[in-house]
């Protein structure tokens, strides 16, 4: 006598296994993602045309107050209480960045003189230097033509 089986089949689809998936795909996502933070101090950049595809890791801050802090990649920010602290600052940077481009983030309030300073700093360093703006928002840039021209 042979005895048959009495299985009957569930009409339902359990979701558990798609929700593991969907959960792992989400841990996945968020842990190899890269997060993009602003820079670490507040800086108001002035504005401008251009833009370069230039990132440095290394920075350069002049606060709005002229006091000059660095950073380089994700460190914390270091002030520097005189030229020298930037200047060793910058070598360490030399020897450790092939690259050798730092981005300078001077606030818009900040002495022109403050910065060409340290632009002149960075090239007696023999490190390429980058204006760090923010893009300016209105399409009117001056021609040279508008600019007047004493005689």
């Amino acid at each position: 006598m042979a005895l048959k089986k009495q299985q009957s089949m569930l009409d339902t689809f359990s979701m558990a296994s798609m929700t593991d998936v969907v959960f792992l795909l989400l841990v996945f996502f968020m842990v190899t993602s890269t997060f993009i933070f602003p820079t670490a101090m507040e800086v108001n950049l002035p504005q401008s045309s251009e833009q370069t595809p230039l990132k440095p890791t290394t920075r350069i801050f002049i606060l709005s107050d002229g006091s000059i802090a660095g950073q380089y990649g994700d460190s914390e920010a270091i002030p520097f209480d005189s030229e020298s602290e930037l200047v060793n600052f910058l070598n360490q940077v030399a020897q450790q960045d092939s690259v050798s481009a730092v981005a300078l983030y001077g606030d818009v309030d900040v002495d022109y003189g403050r910065v060409v300073d340290v632009l002149n700093i960075g090239a007696r360093n023999h490190l390429r230097m980058v204006l760090a703006t923010t893009p300016r928002t209105d399409a009117q840039i001056p021609e040279i033509t508008d600019i007047p021209v004493e005689e």
